[in-house]
């Protein structure tokens, strides 16, 4: 992955500053605990001008991840979603990858946070096809991982918050070392889970697939926009344990995230899924999702929400 593409100003704290000036202090809490929580979106390019998708939903899933942790946010979520809007505007981008993100910052470095601040900043930056646009077409090849994904009641799977990618990491490094872009967790169960960074779902017979939130998976954004889109497109959509090896007999495989947007899956563990490549069902979601991001095809879920400026 090439390196992240500096922008010119970053929100902190409710003020742009530089990039290069967005720093905080080595014995924040957030660096030695993971203590953070986060967002990851994208704002699309359109010919009504730069929109984020699901602008809404992401804002207020950082509070509830916030409040999972008890860690309060200090600005309200309007305040929240006009600064992700100005961050973009004022740093003159047509389409963007957008990380808001709340920590706790410098205070105390027992395990306990209370007495540290809440810090929120938001950043911007040119983000191109999380697994590379080849693979939005001819799909990426991946493994399943030898690390699970945590099980119930250890860590809440439904918050987004830094400490749960230490677990993300693992199962990239593992991939990357053995060759594939990316690797797909398996619960605590051993069913199906998601990959380090996207949620999975699969096609068998025309029927498409999913694993539920019981298999510690992060209930994606863009996950529930694949299936608001395929039932739109007559799909059946099924929420369920998946066991492991139903992934290498489907008919499709592909992975959804704000990064990855819709990713098809070519192999997993060597094994082609289908003809492996991009699947036809595959195709017609790709084409419904970025008609909606793209500004052509009618925002009816009325997921867009337009910078301005």
């Amino acid at each position: 992955m090439p390196p992240m593409e500096k922008a010119k100003k970053i929100w902190f704290n409710g003020e742009h500053v530089d990039w290069d000036d967005a720093k905080i202090h080595v014995l924040s809490h957030v660096v030695h605990y993971g203590s953070s929580v986060f967002e990851g979106m994208r704002c699309y390019e359109t010919s009504n001008g730069p929109a984020c998708f699901r602008l809404t939903d992401h804002v207020n899933r950082i509070y509830d991840s916030a409040k999972i942790y008890r860690m309060p946010i200090p600005h309200e979520k309007e305040t929240l979603t006009s600064a992700i809007c100005e961050t973009i505007r004022i740093n003159e981008l047509a389409s963007c990858y957008v990380r808001p993100i709340a920590f706790r910052g410098y205070g105390s470095l027992g395990v306990d946070p209370t007495p540290c601040p809440v810090d929120v900043v938001v950043a911007v930056w040119k983000w191109g096809a999380y697994l590379g646009a080849e693979a939005l077409e001819k799909g990426a090849s991946v493994r399943t991982a030898s690390w699970n994904r945590l099980a119930p009641n250890t860590m809440p799977s439904l918050a987004k918050v830094g400490a749960n990618y230490m677990n993300s990491q693992l199962i990239k490094l593992e991939a990357m070392a053995d060759g594939y872009s990316e690797g797909i967790a398996l619960d605590s169960s051993g069913y199906v889970s998601e990959a380090s960074g996207e949620n999975i779902f699969m096609i068998k017979n025309g029927a498409i697939y999913t694993p539920s939130s019981g298999s510690s998976i992060l209930p994606g954004i863009t996950r529930h926009s694949v299936i608001t889109l395929a039932r739109d497109l007559g799909f059946t959509v099924t929420q369920r344990a998946i066991p492991r090896e139903s992934l290498y007999i489907a008919d499709e495989v592909f992975f959804t995230g704000s990064a990855a947007e819709i990713t098809p899956i070519a192999e997993i563990d060597h094994i082609p899924i289908g003809n492996g490549t991009r699947g036809p069902v595959t195709k017609q979601l790709q084409d419904a999702f970025f008609g909606i991001t793209d500004g052509t095809a009618k925002d009816k879920h009325k997921w867009l929400t337009f910078v301005g400026g």
